[in-house]
């Protein structure tokens, strides 16, 4: 049975193929770097490769495999304290039916949430419906009322004291009347 080793970098098979050009261009830059690394000065290769961690320059088992080579050289020149982890950028616990699992009982949630929503949204606007005609209501029972309130206020005032004048415009009517017909009773008697 022969093996297809159709996208393999360095020793590593990748899944696809733009996976496996990734890889070809970190192998290259690790051929730039290997000639230009000053492997007598320790200090040299540990701020590269500081620098290539903090830059992301290697993403690809091919690129972590010369962090660890150089990390290893490092750790020999006891400078490994100083030397920073290797980030991975790839999950290798991920399970897709978990997470579909998840999304599914999340949308459930969501779903059953939006349920109760829309129904507290329902009581809620036939609540107010209920609140403005009640309003209404009390609108028109205030303005056909004969009681005084504050929206017919001042005209029951003004007819109040309309009434009054009026009464008292009699009254005064009936005093002079009366007046007179005392005066000309007490001018004639003497």
């Amino acid at each position: 049975m022969e093996r297809k080793v159709e996208w393999e970098v360095g020793g590593f098979q990748f899944a696809s193929e733009k996976d496996a050009k990734l890889a070809k261009t970190e192998q290259d830059k690790i051929g730039y770097l290997e000639k230009r690394m000053r492997y007598d000065r320790p200090e040299s290769v540990l701020s590269i490769y500081n620098k290539a961690i903090e830059q992301r320059i290697f993403q690809t088992p091919v690129g972590f495999q010369y962090l660890q080579s150089l990390k290893d050289f490092l750790m020999e020149h006891d400078l490994g304290e100083h030397a920073r982890g290797i980030p991975l950028y790839q999950l290798y616990s991920y399970n897709i039916k978990e997470e579909v699992e998840q999304h599914v009982a999340r949308k459930r949630v969501q779903s059953s949430q939006y349920k109760e929503l829309r129904s507290k949204l329902r009581k809620s606007v036939l609540l107010n419906i209920v609140l403005v005609l009640l309003v209404i209501a009390m609108f028109a029972i205030t303005m056909t009322g004969k009681t005084e309130n504050i929206l017919n206020y001042e005209k029951a005032v003004t007819d109040r004291y309309a009434s009054w004048e009026q009464d008292l415009t009699e009254r005064e009517a009936a005093v002079r009347e009366k007046e007179r017909e005392l005066r000309i009773g007490t001018e004639e008697a003497p």
